[in-house]
């Protein structure tokens, strides 16, 4: 079961345009297009006639013509034209989905629509910041959506899956770490103190000794992680407060379910000096790109195994303490959504 009531990331901006465009979105087919004006839509991706999907018609300006039998819908998911015949049945509709469009993502509700607030997007405005330099991505991963997030919360395995880019053994063996948890929220904050750059740090921040390196981890529900990253010589102030002289970034992750064993994974790197070399930023993107992909080899190998035996047993370390944390904020919201669908269904 998937949480319904929430923002999720559809797509990059870029892939929504006048050609309709077809995603799975938590189980549920859904097709995207933009009106002349620009606006995005999001319809379910199945004609209300013989259940084609609409992803393979064509827009008839603001209407969506169905492929096999031309069935035109407007903005609204209600039929307007049906070829042949003047009456349209009043039940000729297909299901409609919030949308909007913030930090180069769309988004989209697919809970109760009633409560699809945009203001309760989570902040990602680091991408669109003009006092930052970044860039975005997308990786399709076959994989659970909550084995990203077990990653993303966990960085201990850098030491190991990345010790070419952004890895080593200071991050397993010489962190500090303390886990905050809130309702909805859980902050993991590691320091390594006084220990060796990573080689993507000393490419990137020119590092020639040891440094102070932090990353917190900030997640949020359903699957946000906003990772704040950097580094500094060490002992010149960074645990207190001063970052200046060294190298200060993001690491932004929304990941959203397409199936049970199959995700999306929309992912961005900004950072805030030199925010104008474009050079730079790709530069940034591209090592941290490298260690995704070993990121995505690790999920889809898991998945493989969980696919095999879903009940196999495993353990717990310390360093899981923010993944617990989190799987137990997500178990009980999905209780909560139970529950509030099950009394509404009894009145």
């Amino acid at each position: 079961m998937f949480l319904r009531n929430y923002w999720y990331v559809a797509a990059a901006n870029t892939e929504v345009g006048r050609k309709p465009f077809g995603r799975m979105i938590l189980g549920e087919p859904v097709v995207f297009f933009r009106t002349e004006d620009g606006t995005p839509v999001a319809f379910e991706d199945r004609c209300a006639h013989r259940h084609l999907p609409l992803s393979m018609g064509k827009l008839i300006g603001d209407h969506l013509q169905c492929h096999y039998h031309g069935l035109r819908f407007d903005k609204t998911g209600t039929c307007v034209r049906i070829p042949g015949q003047d009456q349209i049945p009043p039940t000729a509709k297909v299901k409609t989905y919030p949308v909007a469009e913030r930090y180069h993502w769309i988004w989209i509700w697919m809970g109760d629509p009633a409560l699809a607030d945009p203001a309760k997007i989570t902040d990602f405005h680091w991408l669109d910041d003009p006092n930052w330099g970044a860039k975005t991505s997308y990786l399709h991963v076959k994989s659970n959506w909550q084995l990203v997030v077990d990653n993303l919360l966990d960085l201990t395995h850098l030491a190991f899956v990345h010790e070419t880019t952004i890895g080593n053994s200071a991050l397993a063996e010489h962190a500090v770490v303390k886990v905050t948890r809130a309702p909805n929220n859980v902050v993991v904050t590691r320091w390594i103190i006084d220990q060796l750059a990573p080689p993507t740090f000393v490419k990137v921040g020119k590092f020639s000794g040891n440094v102070d390196r932090w990353q917190i981890i900030d997640y949020v529900p359903p699957a946000f992680l906003r990772l704040d990253v950097g580094a500094t010589p060490t002992g010149t102030g960074a645990p207190e407060g001063r970052r200046a002289g060294g190298i200060n970034m993001r690491n932004l992750n929304a990941i959203t379910p397409e199936t049970e064993t199959t995700s999306h994974y929309f992912w961005g790197q900004a950072h805030d000096f030199d925010v104008k070399n474009k050079e730079l930023t790709q530069r940034i993107f591209e090592q941290i790109q490298t260690a995704f992909y070993e990121d995505v080899e690790v999920f889809s190998a898991q998945q493989r195994n969980l696919d095999l035996n879903p009940n196999a047993p495993q353990i717990d370390i310390n360093a899981d303490t923010g993944v617990i944390q989190a799987r137990r904020i997500v178990d009980r919201l999905r209780d909560e959504e139970l529950a509030a669908g099950h009394m509404a269904a009894a009145e």
